[in-house]
C-alpha cells in the first residue's frame, strides 16, 4: 500500500478527532473536512481544506449536499491496481482519498426525546455519512475507513510505523462499518414503522 496522503474527516462525535487530525497533519496528510469538523480543526491549528473548496461545489440545501460529489466518491472508490481506473482518474485530474473518518448523525438520541417530531427525526437521517462509509468499506483494499473514535489510536500507530494500515486492519474496519450502517438503518426503520404520515404514533 502507498502511504496515506489524503484523508476526509467529517464527524458528529468529535471525541479525539483533533488529536487524530493533528497527527495526520504532522505526517503531511492533506485533510479534507466539512462544517463543524473543519471549524474545530482550524481552531486547533490543524491545516484543513473544506470539501467545498476541494470539489469546487458549495455545500447546499442546508447541508444536505456536502460530500455527494464525483470528485469525492471517485477518489474513494477507484481501484488503484486497475489501469483503466487510473487512466480515468488522470484524465479528469482526480486524486485518491486514502482514509475516511466519518461517524453518523445521532438519530437514536434525537428520536428518544419525547418532543421529537417526525420532521425533526427525518432531518437526523444521515445520507452522506453512510454513503461515505459504505463506499470506503467497499474499497477497503485501498481505503482505511474509521467510524469509531476508539479506533483512532490503532490506526495512527500503523500509519506512523509504516505510512499506511495493514490489509487485516482495513478489512476489520470495513466489517465494523457494515455492522454500524446495518444497525443505523434498523433504528431508522423501527422508528418509521411506529409513525403515521401525519406525525403521530401508531
Amino acid at each position: 500500500m502507498p502511504e496515506i496522503r489524503r484523508a476526509l474527516i467529517s464527524v458528529t462525535d468529535k471525541t479525539g478527532v483533533v488529536e487524530f487530525a493533528r497527527a495526520l497533519d504532522r505526517k503531511g496528510v492533506e485533510i479534507l473536512s466539512t462544517g463543524g469538523t473543519a471549524r474545530l480543526l482550524r481552531e486547533h491549528k490543524v491545516r484543513v481544506t473544506d470539501v467545498s473548496a476541494y470539489t469546487g461545489f458549495p455545500e447546499m440545501l442546508d447541508g444536505r449536499v456536502k460530500t455527494l460529489h464525483p470528485k469525492i466518491h471517485a477518489g474513494i472508490l477507484a481501484l488503484r491496481d486497475q489501469e483503466e481506473h487510473r487512466k480515468q482518474m488522470e484524465a479528469r485530474e482526480l486524486s485518491y482519498i486514502d482514509l475516511v473518518a466519518v461517524n453518523l448523525y445521532r438519530f437514536e438520541e434525537a428520536v428518544a426525546r419525547p418532543d421529537c417530531t417526525l420532521e425533526e427525526a427525518v432531518e437526523q437521517i444521515d445520507i452522506g455519512g453512510p454513503t461515505l462509509l459504505r463506499a470506503s468499506a467497499k474499497n477497503h483494499r485501498f481505503v482505511t475507513v474509521v467510524a469509531d473514535p476508539a479506533d483512532y489510536p490503532g490506526v495512527l500507530k500503523e500509519i506512523e510505523g509504516g505510512g499506511s494500515t495493514t490489509p487485516a486492519t482495513r478489512f476489520e474496519l470495513a466489517r465494523k462499518v457494515f455492522r454500524l450502517t446495518r444497525a443505523y438503518d434498523d433504528a431508522v426503520s423501527r422508528y418509521l414503522e411506529r409513525q403515521t404520515v401525519e406525525g403521530g404514533v401508531r
